[in-house]
Formats: structure tokens, C-alpha cells, sequence
């Protein structure tokens, strides 16, 4: 095992970017540009996620390897929208047909 000359922090031997921190290890420390810039966790992607399922799935396919944690966002919204919506289509469906019987 080797040590990030950046962050210090123990990385694996054929290491190329330090997983901790993102500089590269083969430029003597230099920070790379493969350090992602601008990612953060975005509410708005899991907002949107939340709201329109497929919507999130498909901010999380197309920004997984530019900016994980947006897209890690999206996917949490997208996968608690529609487990949302399969709770509320089984609860209206169970509501639906006592109301039914009721009538009937």
C-alpha cells in the first residue's frame, strides 16, 4: 500500500487517483483533471427524481460518471418516487374497492 501524496490518506499500489480525494498519483501529486469540480448532492435532481421516476433514472444513467453524487441524488429520488407510487396505486386500489363493496 501506498500513501496519497495530497490527502495522505492509504490508497492501493496500482492506484492511478486517489479514491479519497481524486488527485493523481503518477504526477507527483499534481491534482488532476479528472477531480470533479462542481459535484455535490443536488436537492433539485432528487426533487425532480421524486416527482417523475423515469426522469431520475435518466439523470442518474447520464451523470454516474461525470458527477456521482448528482447522480446518486437522482437515483435516490427516482427509487423513492416509485416505491411512492406503487404504495399510493395499492392504497387507492384497496380504498377504491371497499368503497365499491360498500355501494354495492
Amino acid at each position: 500500500m501506498k500513501y496519497c501524496s495530497k490527502c495522505g490518506k492509504e490508497i492501493m499500489d496500482e492506484a492511478v487517483i486517489c479514491i479519497h480525494c481524486g488527485c493523481s498519483t503518477t504526477n507527483n501529486g499534481e491534482l488532476n483533471s479528472v477531480t470533479a469540480t462542481n459535484d455535490a448532492p443536488d436537492t433539485g435532481f432528487a426533487i425532480l427524481g421524486f416527482l417523475i421516476p423515469i426522469v431520475g433514472l435518466i439523470l442518474y444513467l447520464v451523470n454516474k460518471d461525470k458527477s456521482p453524487k448528482k447522480a446518486r441524488s437522482a437515483g435516490k429520488g427516482a427509487l423513492i418516487g416509485f416505491c411512492f407510487s406503487i404504495v399510493a396505486v395499492i392504497l387507492y386500489v384497496l380504498f377504491a374497492g371497499a368503497l365499491l363493496a360498500s355501494v354495492y
